[in-house]
């Protein structure tokens, strides 16, 4: 990969429900949670994409790829997929990218700790999630 000396990156947990997003940047190779898209409806999921891609104008993004724990697909990680080739199509950006297995667990036990969880928390534990992804492939990419 070609290193951006100060670029802006976006991440995103696919869901079929909801998209948790994060931002990160290049320089600083610090992911934060930004959002949470909550839409079943893809047109819908899609314009608050684009609204986001617009407002941080990002030069890459990330999607996490589901997996089973032994590294086998399951139908979300062809979801995932798809997802991300669209993205690709729609706006013209290299998307990378990276295996997900544990995030989800990972982010609960971090709003856990926080004393959060549970099911109101399901829009928060998404966009963790997705700062989890944003922060291994910053890892990987070191």
């Amino acid at each position: 990969m070609r290193k951006e000396p100060d670029a802006t990156v976006l991440a995103f947990d696919f869901g079929t429900r909801r998209i948790g997003v994060a931002v990160g940047n290049t320089l600083t190779r610090a992911a934060h949670a930004l959002a949470t898209i909550d839409a079943a409806d893809a047109a819908k999921r899609f314009a608050a994409i684009a609204a986001l891609l617009d407002e941080w104008r990002p030069a890459r993004l990330v999607v996490g790829l589901p997996v089973h724990a032994d590294g086998s697909e399951h139908p979300t990680t062809g979801r995932a997929r798809a997802f991300a080739r669209e993205l690709e199509r729609r706006h013209r950006l290299p998307v990378a990218l990276v295996d997900e297995r544990w995030t989800t667990e990972i982010a609960r036990g971090q709003l856990a700790e926080a004393g959060r969880g549970g099911r109101a928390d399901r829009g928060a534990r998404d966009r963790v999630a997705a700062q989890i992804i944003l922060q291994a492939w910053f890892d990987e990419t070191a």
